[in-house]
C-alpha cells in the first residue's frame, strides 16, 4: 500500500480554514454565497469569521471585529484570506474591499472570483488599486464547490437543482395500492431534514402533496425551514392539504389564480418552474417526488446533484417505478443501517 503525503502551502492551509469556516453557515446565507475569513499575523491567526446569515455582517466584518484589543496594532501588518472575493458594492452592508483598504491590510489572498455581476472583479480591482497585494486562486476549485449553489445561480440563471428520492431494493418508490410506503429508516430520515435545512427551497407535485400530504419542513433538524413550493398546474388540489395551510407556501400552476404563481408561457414546465424560482430569488432547490416529476427534471437534463436513499433489506412486488438515471456514475455511496445513499452529479 502506498501512503502519499500531500503539503500544503502556507496559503492553502488558511485558505482551508476559510472554507471550515464558510460551511458553519449552510442553511442560513441564501441568496448570498458561503465565505469565510481569517487574518494572519507572523503566522499566527489574530481574526477569523465568517458570513452568519442573509443580511448580516459579511465575513471580512466579523473577521477584523474578532481581533483582540491586544492584536489590533497588527491588522495593518497582517494578511487576509476570504475564500471569495471581498464584495465591491453596497447591498445591505457597505463594500468590503473599502473596508479592507480603511484598515490598511497590505495583502489580501482570495480564493475565487465572485461571479454576482456587481461585484465579478470589482473587489480585486478596488484592492489592486489601493497598491493592497492581491493573489486570487487559491484552493479555487474548493472555494467553487462550496458556493456551487451560488455559482449555478448567476451564471446558469436557475437554482442549483437537487433530486431526492427514496427507493426498494428493487427500485419502487411507492407501492400500488396507494398506501404510503415507508422505505427509508428513522437515521436516513433525519438526515434528509439536515439535507433541507441547507436548501432554499422545496419542490413536490401534485401526487404527492395530495397523496402524502407532507409537511415538508425539517423539523428533525435545527436551522431555517426551506420556501414550501409544489406544482399545481390546474389547481385541483384541496385547500386542506398541510402545504397550502401555509400561506407562504409557492404554488406553481397555468391558471390565472391570483393567491398563486403563474408559470410563463414558453418552455418544458420544468424550465418554466426553473425560471420561475429564479425570479422568485430561490438559489437551490430540493426535489422530492413524486416520480414523474423527478423524471422530467433528469429527462431534461435540469439537474445538478441527486441523492438516491435506497433500502436494501425492502423489497415489494408491485409498485411505481423509481426514476431512471442516465449515464452517471456515483460520486459516493455510505451506508447508514440497512438505507444505502448514493450521490450522483450531473456532467
Amino acid at each position: 500500500m502506498f501512503v502519499i503525503f500531500v503539503t500544503l502551502t502556507r496559503d492553502q492551509k488558511y485558505m482551508y480554514r476559510c472554507l471550515e469556516l464558510a460551511r458553519l453557515a449552510e442553511g442560513f446565507t441564501a441568496p448570498n454565497p458561503l465565505v469565510g475569513a481569517v487574518l494572519v499575523y507572523n503566522g499566527r491567526i489574530i481574526g477569523e469569521g465568517y458570513h452568519e446569515q442573509f443580511g448580516g455582517p459579511h465575513a471580512e466584518v466579523n473577521c477584523i471585529q474578532s481581533v483582540k484589543a491586544a492584536d489590533r496594532q497588527f491588522v495593518a501588518q497582517s494578511t487576509l484570506y476570504v475564500s471569495l472575493e471581498p464584495c465591491a458594492h453596497f447591498g445591505k452592508t457597505p463594500p468590503c474591499a473599502d473596508l479592507v483598504i480603511r484598515h490598511k491590510i497590505p495583502k489580501c489572498v482570495i480564493g475565487c472570483r465572485d461571479p454576482f455581476p456587481d461585484v465579478d472583479g470589482k473587489g480585486i480591482e478596488k484592492l489592486r488599486t489601493a497598491g493592497i497585494e492581491t493573489i486570487v486562486g487559491v484552493l479555487e476549485q474548493q472555494c467553487k464547490e462550496v458556493n456551487r449553489r451560488f455559482f449555478t445561480f448567476h451564471q446558469k440563471k436557475r437554482p442549483y437543482i437537487i433530486l431526492k428520492w427514496a427507493q426498494t431494493a428493487n427500485k419502487k418508490i411507492a407501492a400500488s395500492s396507494g398506501e404510503r410506503l415507508l422505505i427509508s429508516n428513522e437515521y436516513s430520515n433525519r438526515l434528509v431534514h439536515l439535507w433541507r435545512s441547507r436548501e432554499a427551497g422545496i419542490l413536490v407535485g401534485t401526487n404527492t402533496a395530495l397523496f402524502d400530504d407532507p409537511q415538508l419542513s425539517n423539523r428533525h433538524w435545527p436551522g431555517p425551514s426551506p420556501v414550501r413550493m409544489v406544482l399545481d398546474k390546474h389547481l385541483r388540489l384541496p385547500d386542506n392539504l398541510r402545504l397550502l395551510k401555509d400561506p407562504d407556501t409557492i404554488v406553481f400552476t397555468e391558471k390565472r389564480e391570483s393567491r398563486h404563481y403563474q408559470l410563463p408561457d414558453q418552455g418544458t414546465i420544468v424550465q418554466r418552474m426553473s425560471d420561475s424560482m429564479f425570479q422568485l430569488k430561490i438559489i437551490s432547490v430540493l426535489v422530492e417526488g413524486g416520480s414523474q416529476l423527478l423524471q422530467s427534471f433528469i429527462d431534461e437534463g435540469l439537474w445538478d446533484e441527486a441523492r438516491v436513499i435506497t433500502n436494501t433489506t425492502l423489497e415489494i412486488d408491485e409498485g411505481l417505478d423509481a426514476p431512471v438515471l442516465k449515464e452517471e456514475k456515483p460520486i459516493k455511496t455510505e451506508l447508514l443501517m440497512s438505507d444505502s445513499i448514493t450521490t450522483y452529479y450531473h456532467n
